[in-house]
């Protein structure tokens, strides 16, 4: 451990000279402390970090991590004494430098029902320990927990406790998860941190520029470590990067982009979602929400400027404004800020409404300094951790409410119902 602790210094080291960007140097309130979550399993063959997700319109993908090889093999059904159906995945593992991963356990599930309670256990012969999900409804209403740049802290946790108490379907994350940033066990903590929710709905994720993880000279691959312990449904979208994706929940068609993949108009991601938008049919899915990173729309002061925003935004924006999409989640700025409609810059009854909510609870701190006056575009913005519901009610409304962290106390300081571009005559193209 002393080793692996000097050799990390040593890999930070690196990144000091090369100045990988991944904390940005502008003035933050001080954070709570950091959260290490140890490994707690009987044994090495324990599961841990046990978290689900959507595949296609009735499957689910389990994923789990043990310290030594064992079955990749899932036992389900509607009870605990009715593990009558099975599945069998696949296992895999990563190198990071020094770190060698567990073994990584894939398993999709299905066909299973909507709106129902599973029970699951994993491991052949199955690990004492039952779990169990809910799979989201196949119709409206559907609530989604949305929250952004998470890291492990204590307001982590605090932000994690009010999401558990919001009763949601299903889990959207604009990216910066574990804030691992190249220490490969923190990606381990953060995996026992969210595993009693993330075991229980399906977390749907995106990355963010803490996901890179990329050394020069050292490790060239980015996002090793991310696409390797979250996998998400790229396949099924017809992405060929676990970057960038799509996917159909309840009426919802749902768009995670790669702030941290190319975007420019020759690049596979800007082709791939002009193709997306083309197939979406709005009396399938009235609902089109789209997540990235770094946000095109922002007057905090943190992140002014950076090409993920500017860059993506000057391509993109036209594709996701012509399609009608509804609503724009992002994170990467630590502060909550909502925008009317808008489109290029301007208020547009016909864009999408751009949330930023990268104030889930990260190691940094939140970026308190906004830019005066405020524009007439932004709606609201506060500098505080805390998480948002978005809870669809029909085809044509929905409510979206941000909670603030308030001494550990979720409390309720944004909301506005919004209506679907489907339902609304005149934005139809």
């Amino acid at each position: 451990m002393l080793v692996q602790r000097m050799c990390m210094l040593g890999f930070l080291l690196i990144v000091g000279i090369f100045q990988i960007d991944v904390v940005y140097g502008y003035n933050r309130p001080p954070p709570r402390k950091n959260l290490v979550i140890p490994n707690s399993g009987q044994n090495s063959q324990s599961p841990q970090q046990v978290h689900i997700s959507a595949v296609g319109q009735n499957m689910m993908r389990i994923s789990w991590i043990t310290d030594s090889p064992a079955s990749a093999k899932v036992s389900y059904g509607p009870s605990p004494s009715a593990n009558a159906s099975s599945a069998t995945g696949t296992t895999s593992s990563y190198r990071f430098l020094l770190y060698n991963s567990g073994s990584i356990h894939e398993v999709v599930i299905g066909p299973l029902n909507p709106n129902t309670v599973y029970n699951y256990n994993l491991g052949d012969p199955p690990f004492s320990q039952t779990y169990n999900f809910k799979t989201p409804p196949s119709q409206f209403p559907i609530k989604f927990a949305v929250v952004g740049d998470l890291g492990q802290t204590d307001w982590t946790k605090s932000t994690l406790d009010h999401v558990a108490k919001s009763n949601y379907d299903m889990l959207i994350l604009p990216g910066d998860l574990a804030y691992a940033d190249f220490i490969q066990n923190l990606w381990d903590s953060f995996g026992r941190l969210v595993e009693p929710l993330a075991s229980q709905r399906p977390w749907m994720v995106t990355q963010g520029n803490h996901e890179v993880e990329k050394l020069p000279l050292i490790h060239g691959t980015p996002f090793t470590a991310y696409n390797a312990r979250w996998h998400m449904p790229f396949e099924e979208s017809g992405s060929t990067s676990n970057l960038y994706y799509s996917f159909d929940v309840a009426g919802v068609h749902v768009i995670m982009l790669g702030s941290y993949a190319p975007f420019d108009s020759s690049s596979p991601q800007f082709n791939w979602l002009k193709t997306d938008l083309q197939k979406v049919n709005r009396t399938n899915t009235p609902w089109v929400v789209v997540l990235i990173h770094a946000p095109w729309y922002s007057s905090n002061t943190a992140h002014q400027g950076e090409f993920e925003s500017t860059g993506m935004k000057a391509s993109m924006e036209d594709l996701l404004f012509q399609a009608r999409v509804d609503v724009v989640f992002a994170g990467h700025v630590h502060a909550y800020e909502r925008f009317t409609r808008v489109y290029k810059d301007k208020a547009d009854n016909c864009g999408p409404v751009h949330i930023t909510i990268g104030d889930g609870g990260n190691r940094e701190g939140l970026a308190s300094k906004y830019i005066d006056p405020k524009p007439d575009i932004s709606m609201f913005r506060e500098a505080s951790f805390g998480h948002g519901t978005l809870e669809i009610v029909n085809a044509s409304h929905a409510q979206w409410t941000w909670h603030q962290n308030d001494n550990d106390e979720a409390v309720v300081s944004d909301s506005m119902w919004l209506t679907s571009f489907s339902s609304n005559p005149s934005c139809k193209q």
